[in-house]
C-alpha cells in the first residue's frame, strides 16, 4: 500500500507541475531510434488531433488526475489509440485504481503496446506507447490486481472508446 501511495503522490505532483518546456524537451530526446508502422509529421498530427491530444499523445504530456474523459468510465467497449485506431484495451480489464487515470491490468493483445524506459524527472519508469504509431499512452506499474499484477496507467486523451453494441 505504501508503494501505491507514493506512486499516486508522484503522479499528482508530476501532472500538476509539468510545463510545455518539459514536454518539448522529452519529445526531442525520446523515440529517435524507434520506428512505427504509422508515421506522420508534427503538422499532420496537429491537424488530426485536438491540442490536448497532441500534447499528450505526441509530446508525451500528462493530463491532470481525475480530469480525463475515461478515468471513471464504466461503459463496455474497446479503448483504441486516438492517433491510429489500433485496439489497445478492453473495458473488461479496466479497474478502479484510485489514481485518477484509466487503469487496466493488461492490453487487448501483448503486441498492442510497446514498453520503453522513461528516465525523466529523475526516476526510471516504464512508458507505454502504441505499437502501431508510437503515441504516448502512459506508464505501467507493478502494483495492479490479479491476474497480471500490472497497472497500465493511461491518459484518457490518448484513447477513444468504441462502445460495445
Amino acid at each position: 500500500m505504501k508503494t501505491l501511495t507514493i506512486t499516486i503522490l508522484t503522479c499528482f505532483v508530476l501532472a500538476g507541475c509539468e510545463s510545455d518546456v518539459d514536454v518539448a524537451a522529452r519529445n526531442e530526446s525520446g523515440d529517435a531510434a524507434m520506428t512505427f508502422e504509422i508515421s506522420k509529421t508534427d503538422a499532420e498530427w496537429q491537424e488530426q488531433l485536438t491540442p490536448e491530444q497532441y500534447r499528450i499523445a505526441r509530446q508525451k504530456g500528462t493530463e491532470r488526475a481525475f480530469t480525463g474523459a475515461y478515468w471513471d468510465a464504466k461503459q463496455d467497449g474497446i479503448y483504441k489509440c486516438v492517433c491510429c485506431d489500433q485496439p489497445l484495451y478492453d473495458s473488461k480489464t479496466k479497474f478502479k485504481s484510485g489514481t485518477g487515470w484509466p487503469s487496466f491490468w493488461d492490453a487487448v493483445k501483448k503486441d498492442a503496446v510497446t514498453v520503453k524506459t522513461d528516465s525523466t524527472f529523475g526516476m526510471t519508469r516504464s512508458e507505454l506507447l502504441c505499437s502501431k504509431c508510437g503515441a504516448h499512452l502512459g506508464h505501467v506499474f507493478n502494483d495492479g490486481p490479479k491476474p497480471t499484477g500490472m497497472r497500465h496507467c493511461i491518459n484518457s486523451a490518448s484513447l477513444k472508446l468504441e462502445p460495445k453494441e
